[in-house]
């Protein structure tokens, strides 16, 4: 679907702040309401809007610790791994996973409120899934950017 400057501005608007009203969506990127609405909907329709999501302050909420995960798995090409897949994108605490390349397979990018929590997290649940050959934690000191918005280029 080919995008112009009018969608572009949408989605960088939509990006810094998808609960303002669409009337102030149209008067940020230069339109009235209802084309500003039609073209919205459009990009919905199309997936390119994929939806839209809450932020919660994970220090606030308890969830103090941040972990990345790299796992490799016996089999990569296996049962054991879908299996790995479909259990992993069940459990809260793990907030991205991601096949990667390189000497592990999946990166992922866990929460805990604590050290404790942690340990248990590992030991009670991810070595227990069938297939985990190996792990590494990475800890997360501090955090400068947790999410972001995505580069939209201009069109043209």
């Amino acid at each position: 679907m080919p995008l112009d400057n009018f969608d572009h501005r949408i989605l960088a608007a939509l990006q810094q702040d998808s609960r303002q009203t669409n009337q102030a969506l149209a008067d940020k990127v230069g339109l009235s309401a209802t084309p500003c609405l039609r073209r919205v909907k459009r990009l919905e329709k199309a997936g390119i809007i994929d939806g839209y999501r809450l932020q919660i302050n994970r220090k606030a909420l308890g969830l103090g610790l941040t972990i990345f995960v790299s796992v490799k798995v016996a089999r990569h090409q296996d049962h054991d791994a879908e299996q790995f897949v479909n259990a992993v994108t069940t459990w809260p605490e793990i907030v991205s996973c991601h096949l990667v390349s390189g000497d592990m397979d999946f990166l992922m990018e866990v929460v805990a409120p604590d050290m404790e929590a942690y340990e248990k997290f590992i030991l009670k649940r991810l070595l227990k899934l069938k297939g985990v050959k190996d792990l590494r934690s990475n800890f997360a000191m501090r955090s400068y950017k947790t999410t972001g918005s995505l580069p939209i280029p201009t069109a043209g």
